[in-house]
């Protein structure tokens, strides 16, 4: 849950676009685009949202090659699923000098664009522009580690721009609190999962036409989406699909390397999809095409850094299987009771995979089950649309 009441939209602003109240925000993506991780996908779902909620939106990109051509909109769009235009604008840096140089040049720009806000995952950026005095708001998904991370989020805070901490959850508020530094309270710290896009899940096609459109076996279909890294359940869905012959596996995502990997060793398994990359503009129909949605996270899992976020991460996938409509099947994990529960999903041992095969059985036998569990993590879900979220952040500056 958020760490603010959820109210109506309409509370949060009175007039349109070019009012009064409305700002200039200036998006400071963490890494290039297009790019298939996370936080990217993340990074312009906020700035849809804030662009939705009235305000003028400028998305900042490295650009680390000077023969490097942008992205068009177009292709922007079909790859994070977007349908509010906002502007997006490269800025040439020296990858030598990792996010240090990116993120200085980032606040400049802010400055020669006069934003009223800054808006960032990236720490050099949020510790720059504070300690400048600029308006900011830091947003962090993972513990800093190291030296010099724990330093830029003192930095962010000690400085005078410092107006919001935005945090995936409540486990990584507590741990930064532990480990880094006591945050300030509500409502400057914001505890705030990430979302969904609640109007691409609003008319889904049931399982079978969802699955006739995508030429999939008309059988019970469970569904994994997203990145395969080390941790996220890759051999344990090869294994249940070796147990459960009757039941058709999709597979959606993952880098080459990974999907190369587990067809591979999937090679004799005739009810195993993999797709591999799947534009987040397409994914809806792939979750549709599905009677039950799977989150088989281990108990250490691999971000694209390859650090362990097992205990604080909020996977998009989890918000999205949500609005799906369907019945979730999750490992239970600590931080994914923070939205989980006994009503809305079946939560299940991490490494118990005898556990999970038995649980698939029983759902595909049980479709008032199914439809009981789905209608409630389909209501769960009215209160994560990025929308909302969007509005919460920026709520009381």
């Amino acid at each position: 849950m958020y760490a603010t009441s959820i109210l109506p939209l309409s509370c949060f602003w009175e007039r349109g676009p070019g009012g009064e109240g409305f700002m200039k925000i200036v998006l400071i993506a963490p890494t290039y685009l297009p790019s298939r991780r996370a936080n990217t996908i993340q990074t312009m779902k906020m700035a849809q949202a804030f662009t939705a909620l009235g305000h003028t939106v400028q998305v900042v990109v490295p650009q680390n090659r000077a023969d490097h051509q942008p992205a068009s909109w177009d292709d922007l769009a079909q790859h994070y699923g977007l349908q509010q235009r906002f502007a997006v604008d490269w800025l040439p840096v020296n990858p030598r000098f990792r996010s240090y140089d990116y993120g200085f040049k980032a606040v400049q720009y802010a400055r020669r664009q006069k934003a009223d806000l800054i808006f960032t995952r990236l720490p050099q950026a949020a510790a720059i522009a504070s300690s400048l005095g600029m308006d900011t708001i830091f947003e962090i998904h993972d513990l800093p580690r190291g030296t010099l991370a724990p330093w830029l989020l003192r930095r962010f805070l000690s400085g005078n721009g410092a107006r919001r901490l935005v945090v995936i959850t409540e486990s990584l508020r507590e741990a930064i609190t532990q480990a880094i530094v006591t945050l300030p309270e509500a409502p400057f710290t914001l505890i705030a999962p990430d979302g969904v896009d609640l109007a691409r899940y609003a008319d889904l096609l049931d399982p079978p036409d969802a699955r006739a459109q995508l030429s999939l076996p008309q059988r019970f279909t469970v569904g994994y989406t997203g990145h395969l890294y080390a941790g996220r359940g890759g051999e344990m869905l090869l294994k249940l699909a070796k147990q459960l012959p009757e039941i058709n596996f999709l597979l959606v995502g993952g880098i080459q390397d990974d999907v190369t990997r587990l067809r591979d060793a999937a090679a004799e398994l005739g009810n195993l999809t993999l797709t591999g990359f799947v534009p987040n503009a397409e994914l809806p129909l792939y979750q549709a095409a599905c009677d039950a949605l799977l989150m088989p996270y281990q108990r250490r899992v691999a971000a694209s850094s390859g650090g362990d976020i097992a205990r604080y991460l909020s996977p998009m996938k989890l918000f999205e299987y949500l609005a799906c409509g369907r019945v979730i099947l999750s490992s239970d994990l600590p931080v994914l009771r923070e939205i989980l529960n006994e009503n809305n999903a079946l939560l299940l041992p991490p490494d118990d995979v005898n556990v999970w095969a038995e649980a698939l059985r029983a759902l595909a036998a049980d479709p008032a089950l199914r439809d009981k569990l789905a209608t409630q993590s389909r209501r769960d879900a009215q209160q994560y649309d990025w929308n909302i979220r969007a509005a919460l952040i920026l709520a009381n500056l």
